[in-house]
């Protein structure tokens, strides 16, 4: 294919065919864009091509050109609206929707302008591609796999070529427009980190996360009680390589009072019995009771539960990221990606022989923080 047009004279052309075209020896003499030739050009497949009219038509491509332009202020425009709607509207507003019930306003919002936001970078992109870009089809022959010190001019040859089929350069107001997308799109996420950590408990108020899991519902002489049943464990109830998942005997007093789960997922713990000549290590002196020993029941890792345990080996296994803890080792990491050991709870018997912790634990339950490994 070859073309006497320069950009400029494509411009000067009008809306009326004025060029030509030869792919495969097919000629189309209404071509109005002019064919790449510059370096790492390929030659073009021996095949019938239908141009597009932003191909045949100057005014056809500006047309394209405005409307990508549009896309790319309309997605500036999104982020815009997506911060003010942060910023003005109350989070507890609310709207009905037909289908969709009462939501959030503020979500509403947000969800729509970040959407389309997104959406309209991604169609002007497209657009641009399919639009403006070459169509044509190419030869490429095979090459060996193999490093050749002329292959960094010939990558530098195909990103100048690259730049210049783009247009990147020659469509100014789409160029700068799209950075001008790009530049605002990374505003709502910067925003929304703000709701990464918000404490609307007074109670805990100005205490950081890792300093809200150092404390949780145990203390010492809180009876255990089984998850699910609530009923209270004695040493007995557990057999030796059986596991039983825990809780604190208060547990439902305390979700009725703040009406949340948080407590739960704080002071959920497991239970584990083993042969007391099997327990290398633990955290405390004499934590166990009888080879029962109780550890959280939240992996270290990023917070996911654990009950998947090995009794043969002592190994517990976290089902998200397969760290692995040794309980009969102090709940050590012995494989994962798991910074911190599993924290132990100590445990005894009350007067009624029913299983009760001794105290708190003694390290932050929940997953690890950059501040605390």
């Amino acid at each position: 294919m070859s073309s006497d047009l320069t950009p400029s004279d494509s411009a000067a052309t009008g809306d009326g065919p004025s060029a030509e075209l030869a792919h495969g020896g097919v000629r189309d003499d209404r071509l109005a864009r002019p064919e790449y030739s510059g370096p790492g050009a390929l030659p073009l497949a021996a095949i019938d091509h239908t141009p597009r009219r932003s191909d045949l038509y100057p005014k056809a491509a500006r047309r394209v050109e405005r409307q990508i332009t549009l896309m790319f202020l309309l997605s500036m425009l999104m982020a815009v609206l997506f911060v003010i709607g942060y910023v003005a509207i109350d989070v507890g507003a609310e709207i009905y929707i037909p289908v969709l019930g009462t939501v959030g306003y503020q979500n509403l919002v947000l969800g729509v302008t970040f959407g389309l936001g997104v959406f309209l970078i991604g169609a002007g992109a497209i657009q641009w591609a399919k639009k403006l870009m070459p169509d044509v089809e190419v030869v490429q022959d095979r090459h060996r796999l193999q490093s050749d010190p002329a292959e960094t001019v010939k990558a530098h040859d195909q990103y100048e070529r690259g730049k210049e089929e783009s247009g990147f350069a020659a469509y100014r107001i789409m160029r700068r427009t799209l950075i001008g997308a790009l530049a605002l799109f990374p505003i709502p996420l910067v925003v929304l980190v703000r709701d990464m950590w918000v404490n609307d408990d007074p109670a805990l108020a100005g205490m950081s996360p890792a300093e809200i899991l150092s404390e949780t519902a145990w203390t010492g002489g809180l009876r255990i009680v089984i998850d699910g049943s609530l009923a209270p464990l004695r040493p007995e109830d557990i057999p030796v390589g059986g596991l039983v998942s825990g809780l604190p005997e208060n547990i439902m007093e305390i979700q009725e009072e703040t009406h949340t789960l948080n407590e739960r997922g704080k002071s959920a713990i497991i239970l584990v019995r083993m042969d007391p000549g099997d327990i290398r290590a633990q955290q405390g002196a004499d934590w166990d009771y009888q080879g029962i020993l109780a550890y959280s029941k939240i992996c270290t890792h990023v917070g996911c539960p654990i009950a998947l345990y090995e009794h043969r080996t002592h190994h517990l296994l976290c089902p998200c990221h397969q760290s692995t803890f040794d309980l009969a080792d102090a709940g050590n990491v012995i494989f994962g990606p798991a910074a911190r050991r599993m924290p132990q709870l100590p445990i005894t018997v009350d007067e009624e022989g029913f299983l009760v912790a001794a105290s708190d634990f003694a390290e932050p339950v929940g997953a690890s923080f950059w501040e605390r490994g």
